[in-house]
Order: C-alpha cells, then structure tokens, then sequence
C-alpha cells in the first residue's frame, strides 16, 4: 500500500483526475468483487486527496495583478485565499 501512496504522489492532477474517474464508474456499475471494490476505493480517497492538494498547490501560486493610480499594471501580490 505504502508503495501505491507513493505512485499516487508522482501522478499530474489530470492524470489523478482520469483514473479516480475510472474508479467511480466502476463502482458505479456495481460489478467489482468485493474485496477489489474495497481496494479500488482506496485508491480512489488516496487519488482525491492528491488531486485535491495539487489544487491547494496551484490556488497558493496564483497572483493577483496590481494596479497604479492610472491603471496601468504594477506588480503581483499573493491571492487572498480563505
């Protein structure tokens, strides 16, 4: 398991994106053993939280442009995220 977190790390957000994607169409055609359900929904919470920190990631790195007096660009500041 330890060895999937880690793969799962290394995946783009489109890449996490398309195999959680995979996963819940499977789940929701209802025709997963079991025991393969289980392990597929894992990896489906482990490419989520990926997917979701790679968001947090790209929403820290977005700037805010800045304008001067006569509204001409003058700088970035970081984005106000709540």
């Amino acid at each position: 398991m330890a060895d999937a977190a880690a793969d799962v790390k290394k995946l783009s957000f489109e890449r996490a994106m398309e195999e959680l994607e995979t996963i819940v169409k499977r789940l929701e055609d209802g025709k997963v053993p079991l025991e393969e359900s289980v392990a597929i929904y894992e990896r489906g919470e482990a490419l989520k939280r990926r997917c979701e920190d790679l968001l947090r990631q790209a929403e820290a790195r977005v700037d805010k442009i800045t304008t001067d007096a006569s509204g001409q660009p003058s700088g970035t500041e970081p984005l106000d995220v709540q």
